[in-house]
């Protein structure tokens, strides 16, 4: 099956005259003001047409953008404790996963596919068991069978075993094959964003004129009501390109606008609203499609800390099993790769210093690992590898200890005095 079907149902563009007859019947009427027929409906919705929307240009590119380019570390299990892996792993995962693609970019296009079409998959090239080098595929050329119990993805001519395809999806289908894409699922909305993107295209292409009626003793026969309709544009197109602010009108004869004018059918807020359904769609807070509507100085900080918690982490984790997966296996023990959330918490610098001083007053990490945070160099002769805790801090319900005082002895109750008879002998 493909992975990409969108648009399999034709539609219709909204397409209307320009002018109709007062005494016209309900049916034209019907049409020429968009509704109360079968014939007009939504715009079709491709992910090319979709993209043209600027809320899901946004949505896709802001998401595919943080998402491949998150630091992503591959780790190794070192005496029970896991250890950076600086090897050729990470190198594919961090730099190039092939002599062709940097990393960043093969991320991108994978959760590109993700986002739009509701899949991303690439095919693992290994010597023997080891990964060599990763390949992104075309999701749209990509087709996912079954065959006896067993899952293969076939690309072009060739077939490849699920166990060498990395796959993410936006969500699966009940066959466990196919996906559900967002765009696909969302083109309703996006429809109707695409629809008041034109309206108002045309709207102020045609010089904010509005759809106009004929009133007036109309011509007898459809001919001669048509060359009147046509008189009558042409007098209205001269009067556009003159620059003039009236043209004539046959005796007897008036245009009259009909419908809904866009302040009256409140265009400014139905687009605004349809930045948030597009948001929803994606689970954004609006602020990161610039819909600062009703943003305030402290919700907007909130909204970025429901981004990494909320949307965020739970990508990375599902691209993390995924990885973990398909490059070392169902029973791997020693090995995993796991994304490095720490950049998008950080907040302001002032903020940051003072968590990771109290970090390290309070002995969760050594000086060594706060450094570390930065990509700072290490303390030299392993100084900075100890924890530290401030002395004041001892467990509940310890007794207090006495001071020591001068030469070891109990302290005195007056340093003055003790100058005073220092050398005095009873």
């Amino acid at each position: 099956m493909r992975l990409w079907p969108f648009g399999a149902r034709e539609t219709r563009s909204f397409k209307r005259p320009d002018m109709i007859a007062s005494s016209a019947p309900w049916e034209e009427w019907a049409t020429f003001l968009g509704y109360g027929t079968n014939t007009v409906s939504l715009p079709r919705v491709t992910v090319e047409t979709a993209l043209e929307v600027p809320a899901v240009f946004d949505a896709v590119n802001f998401l595919e953008r943080m998402m491949g380019t998150l630091p992503l570390h591959a780790y190794r299990d070192v005496d029970g404790k896991p250890k950076r892996d600086t090897g050729d792993l990470t190198m594919l995962l961090n730099e190039a996963p092939n002599p062709e693609w940097t990393a960043a970019n093969w991320r991108r296009y994978m959760w590109h596919g993700v986002f739009t079409g509701g899949r991303g998959v690439s095919w693992i090239e290994r010597d023997g068991v080891k990964p060599v080098a990763i390949w992104p595929m075309d999701p749209a050329q990509t087709t996912v069978i079954r065959r006896n119990g067993r899952k293969f993805y076939r690309h072009a001519t060739t077939e490849y075993p699920a166990a060498d395809v990395i796959d993410v999806t936006f969500a699966l289908r009940s066959d466990q094959l196919a996906a559900y894409g967002p765009i696909h699922m969302g083109r309703k909305a996006i429809g109707l964003a695409i629809a008041m993107n034109d309206f108002a295209a045309g709207f102020f292409a045609g010089g904010g004129i509005p759809p106009m009626a004929l009133e007036g003793p109309l011509p007898a026969g459809p001919e001669a009501f048509k060359r009147a309709q046509e008189q009558i544009q042409r007098a209205i197109d001269l009067a556009r390109k003159a620059g003039r602010a009236f043209f004539g009108m046959p005796p007897g004869h008036s245009l009259k606008a009909v419908g809904i004018d866009p302040d009256k059918g409140q265009m400014t807020e139905a687009r605004l609203f349809q930045i948030q359904e597009i948001a929803r769609l994606y689970g954004l807070p609006p602020v990161f499609l610039q819909d600062l509507s009703k943003g305030t100085f402290s919700n907007t900080e909130q909204q970025d800390l429901q981004l990494v918690k909320h949307l965020v982490l739970h990508w990375a984790v599902i691209f993390e099993q995924e990885l973990n997966l398909k490059l070392f296996g169902q029973r791997r023990r020693a090995r995993e790769v796991k994304h490095n959330l720490d950049g998008l918490q950080r907040g302001d610098f002032k903020a940051r210093i003072e968590a990771i001083a109290r970090g390290i007053q309070t002995a969760q990490f050594t000086p060594d690992e706060a450094r570390e945070l930065d990509n700072r160099q290490p303390y030299p002769d392993g100084v900075g590898a100890k924890p530290y805790i401030q002395g004041a801090t001892v467990p509940l319900g310890t007794e207090p200890q006495p001071a020591i005082g001068h030469n070891g002895g109990p302290p005195l109750d007056d340093p003055e005095k003790d100058k005073t008879d220092a050398g005095t002998e009873d």
